[in-house]
């Protein structure tokens, strides 16, 4: 039993030993930490910046867009009939003014030697009756009926040429011929979808812009713009803009053009990649510098070792970067990290970074 006490006594005094040294070992750390905290109430903090530099400043955005023939046309008939000959083989380039199709114009041309005669007899009236009134062998009146007659008869005759002249079916304008939807002797009418005629060099770049960049596209400036499954990038120039905002999705439509060297195609969706504006002598800092304020933006600069508060003025953002118009200048030292746990007049010691976007 003694020996059982014994042991006993001696795990509650080892027990005892163990709780009192870690006591004593956490009241030796606290204390550690409290005189650190004490020393370092006039430390210096280390941050990192940058010092601004100019550079040349790029902006561009990137839209979606839509390829569009420059001219496109459904060839239709004006009036009805049955095809006598199709003068296009599917898929050809024709030229401007190139008969495509021939309509069946014998009945008119019946009508047109019928009205051509009929014509020709009012016309030997009417000298007859000139010559009658100048010898006052009749009235005015029945002289003016005959020239009425004649002048009908010709009317007459020009509508049926016209009649004539829309059997033949002739391309508007220079382009590419599409399949045919017809074959020789169909009769058609003009609801009937012959072809279409498209003109793909140039080609017509259609995209929209958020009306918040409305202002920075001008004309004449230069885009580029690729497709899916190409890995050629392409050039267009801006050639027109629509006259005002669309109130429904507050963009502006822009219209470029662009030359087919024959891979592209109406119709085909293109990625539009469009430059806003290119600043020389820009000054750039990286966004993480930026403290957003009420009435604007300020950063950290280093002035004398010590932090230092500066308005800055920018309208112009991107990923990585601000541009910044006012409130910098070149030479300053940009605070880039830790600006949450600095304060005004703060000792700093800045280790500087190299821009990203500057060699």
């Amino acid at each position: 039993m003694k020996v059982k006490y014994i042991v006993y006594i001696a795990l509650c005094l080892l027990l005892g030993y163990l709780i009192f040294n870690r006591i004593a070992k956490n009241s030796a750390k606290n204390g550690g930490v409290k005189g650190a905290q004490k020393a370092g109430s006039g430390s210096i903090t280390t941050v990192k910046g940058v010092i601004v530099k100019t550079q040349n400043f790029s902006n561009d955005i990137s839209v979606s867009g839509s390829i569009d023939a420059n001219e496109q046309v459904a060839i239709r008939s004006e009036v009805s009939g049955l095809v006598k000959r199709i003068n296009f083989t599917e898929g050809s380039n024709v030229s401007k003014g190139s008969l495509l199709i021939k309509i069946d114009d014998s009945e008119l041309q019946a009508q047109l030697v019928q009205a051509i005669t009929k014509e020709k007899l009012a016309s030997e009236t009417e000298s007859r009756a000139g010559k009658l009134l100048k010898a006052e062998a009749i009235s005015q009146e029945e002289y003016d009926g005959t020239l009425a007659e004649l002048k009908s008869l010709k009317a007459q005759s020009q509508l049926i040429r016209a009649q004539l002249s829309k059997t033949e079916i002739r391309a508007p304008f220079s382009g590419k011929i599409g399949l045919r939807n017809i074959s020789e002797g169909a009769y058609i009418t003009p609801t009937t979808n012959i072809t279409d005629l498209v003109a793909t060099n140039p080609l017509k770049i259609t995209f929209s812009v958020p009306e918040k960049y409305a202002q920075r596209v001008q004309l004449g400036a230069e885009i580029t713009f690729d497709v899916a499954g190409s890995s050629k990038t392409y050039k267009a120039k801006v050639y027109a803009k629509e006259p005002a905002i669309s109130v429904d999705t507050r963009s502006l439509t822009i219209k470029a053009k662009a030359n087919n060297d024959g891979s592209l195609l109406p119709g085909t969706f293109a990625n539009v990649n469009l430059p806003l504006e290119n600043i020389k002598d820009a000054i750039l800092i990286p966004t993480e510098a930026v403290i957003p304020v009420l009435k604007g933006k300020q950063v950290y600069i280093s002035k004398n070792g010590k932090a230092k508060l500066v308005d800055v003025k920018s309208d112009i953002r991107t990923d990585e970067d601000i541009l910044v118009s006012d409130g910098l200048s070149v030479g300053d030292t940009v605070i880039t990290s830790g600006i949450m746990a600095i304060k005004e007049g703060a000792e700093i010691k800045v280790n500087v970074n190299k821009p990203k976007n500057q060699d």
